[in-house]
């Protein structure tokens, strides 16, 4: 029978201390209770602590001769794979302002040499309870946070879901023209001009508020949303309220809130906006050139393309390429130039999202 080693289930310490006989000391000091890694120079320790198994804990000497105490717990604590582990300084060091020093750069506790094993024996125990129970902490935070954004997403797609029913689409509208909005705005921020403005933050919240952008057609009657032919010129005025509907609906829920919320204002903002266009002929505000914002324009493209491939109660489906021709004629008139460029350089992808998010007529 193969003998089990004795450090498993252990916790690991490392100790970096560049006197082999202090080492033996804390060796033999630990090994009863831990999984015991030792090294005499600072630049090995960095690099001991990051491989596996990882430290639970570092015991980490002051003076020491290629890179000292504070400067290893300095990187330590800069580098993300190391920067959780706690550090005690174990040193010879004996002055407040060396002792202040440790904690400025991140040790969680100094102890002074010559050492009292139960004292060092209870600072480990005490300072690996705290670490477990503050990443337990943070994990528990972690998937309760991950619960709410699920929530969120998922109250916000129902909602835009029902409020597309009424006009006789699907959630997979939803679905594509969020996607667009996706696709188009990575390909800008390929660009200099919009790297700074469109981070992966932004154009996530662009993803999750781009299915609001029709909810004001909840207010819209169905004698006109509903209405199979073209619809009069005072039907289409009517129509166009549904951008201010919707987002007065949503500056209603933000005051609620009583503070500034980023989400719902780029949710209004697409609501409110995304059919205006580029040389100011659209609605309601008609703002032109960069005055619309940006998450608007990008709207803009995204519902227009689907509103082409897709077969509307007054209109069948138009090709791909025809509808990319279209598009490409309203560069700078309807559209902005730059986002109908970018349109242009990833239409396959378009193409392949629309093929799988289509409409399953069934029956």
């Amino acid at each position: 029978m193969n003998e089990i080693p004795d450090n498993i289930n252990k916790q690991t310490i490392l100790v970096i201390d560049d006197a082999p006989e202090n080492l033996s000391v804390i060796n033999a000091l630990l090994r009863e209770f831990y999984y015991v890694k030792v090294t005499t120079k600072g630049a090995d320790g960095l690099r001991v602590a990051q491989s596996q198994p990882q430290p639970s804990l570092i015991l980490l000497d002051i003076m020491m001769p290629d890179v000292d105490g504070y400067e290893v717990c300095r990187q330590l604590k800069a580098n993300p794979l190391t920067e959780h582990i706690p550090v005690i300084f174990l040193t010879a060091k004996i002055h407040m302002e060396d002792e202040q020093r440790g904690f400025d750069v991140g040790a969680v506790d100094y102890i002074v040499k010559p050492i009292s094993p139960p004292i060092v024996l209870a600072r480990i125990q005490t300072h690996l309870f705290l670490n477990d129970q503050r990443r337990f902490l943070e994990y528990q935070v972690e998937q309760r946070t991950r619960e709410i954004a699920l929530t969120q997403d998922v109250t916000i797609f129902a909602l835009a879901s029902l409020a597309e029913t009424r006009d006789n689409e699907t959630g997979n509208h939803i679905r594509r023209t969020q996607t667009y909005v996706k696709l188009i705005a990575e390909k800008l921020c390929e660009q200099p001009k919009y790297a700074a403005m469109l981070t992966p933050a932004v154009i996530d919240m662009y993803y999750k508020s781009a299915p609001l952008h029709d909810i004001g057609k909840v207010g819209i009657p169905d004698r006109i949303l509903l209405k199979p032919g073209p619809l009069s010129e005072e039907e289409y005025e009517v129509m166009k309220t549904h951008s201010k509907l919707g987002a007065n609906a949503l500056i209603d829920a933000e005051k609620l809130i009583g503070r500034k919320n980023n989400f719902l204002q780029c949710a209004r903002e697409i609501a409110m906006w995304h059919h205006e266009h580029w040389d100011g002929s659209g609605y309601p505000d008609g703002l032109s050139g960069e005055n619309i914002p940006l998450s608007a324009r990008l709207m803009a493209i995204a519902d227009v393309y689907d509103a082409l491939i897709s077969e509307r109660v007054y209109k069948g489906p138009i090709p791909h390429e025809v509808a990319i021709q279209m598009m490409v004629e309203e560069r700078g008139t309807h559209f902005d130039p730059e986002m109908i460029d970018a349109l242009v350089a990833i239409q396959d992808q378009l193409r392949q999202v629309a093929e799988e998010f289509a409409d399953r007529i069934t029956g």
